[in-house]
């Protein structure tokens, strides 16, 4: 008995970190742990909003549980690390964000460093208000949400199709090599997130 009880708690102390690793986001209210509930009607911006909630999804789960190991983790001498991938996305997420927002993609200088938790949260939370915004938005709003590049004095604008498939497309592949890398390094991402559903199995 005392040897059953042993085993038992030794296992339990084995899991009990990444339990508590899944649910952690759930505490800290982070976005996208599951999908959001789709619109009742079909619209531009509310199909554009699902492409992007679909992106905050899959990236939620690609980075949850990554270790110092992951990030630096990359496949060739010549690929970007993991940590560098996700930096990318991150800057997509701002792209994609701005557009909606209408504002102007420009550089300002240095920007302060920030962890990998950090540059997590504001991805999430990039794409969360860039779906709301456009939930909210007019249908015939949806042709001044272009993205634009300012620099210097020269201002060059796209419109909203070269979101789609720039920032929006590029963001969602990326997020798929981090969920390839994070399995290269020993540490595959939570199965039971299923990306048809948007939720995750019990």
């Amino acid at each position: 008995m005392m040897k059953s009880g042993l085993t038992f708690l030794f296992t339990f102390l084995i899991i009990l970190p990444s339990m508590a690793q899944i649910n952690n986001d759930k505490v800290t209210n982070l976005p996208y742990y599951q999908i959001p509930e789709y619109p009742e009607e079909y619209t531009p911006a509310a199909v554009a909003a699902r492409m992007i909630d679909g992106l905050g999804f899959r990236y939620y789960w690609a980075t949850e549980g990554l270790r110092e190991e992951d990030l630096a983790f990359k496949p060739s001498a010549d690929a970007r690390t993991t940590r560098e991938t996700v930096d990318h996305i991150f800057g997509l997420s701002k792209t994609i964000l701005n557009a909606i927002k209408k504002v102007a993609n420009e550089r300002t200088g240095t920007t302060p460093p920030l962890t990998f938790e950090e540059k997590r949260r504001h991805t999430l939370e990039n794409i969360k208000q860039a779906s709301d915004l456009l939930k909210a938005s007019k249908a015939d709003e949806m042709v001044e949400f272009k993205i634009i590049f300012k620099n210097g004095d020269k201002t060059t604008a796209y419109p909203f199709w070269n979101l789609l498939n720039g920032p929006l497309a590029d963001a969602i592949w990326h997020t798929g090599q981090i969920v390839s890398f994070r399995r290269s390094s020993g540490n595959p991402y939570n199965a039971k997130a299923s990306l048809f559903s948007g939720k995750v199995r019990e």
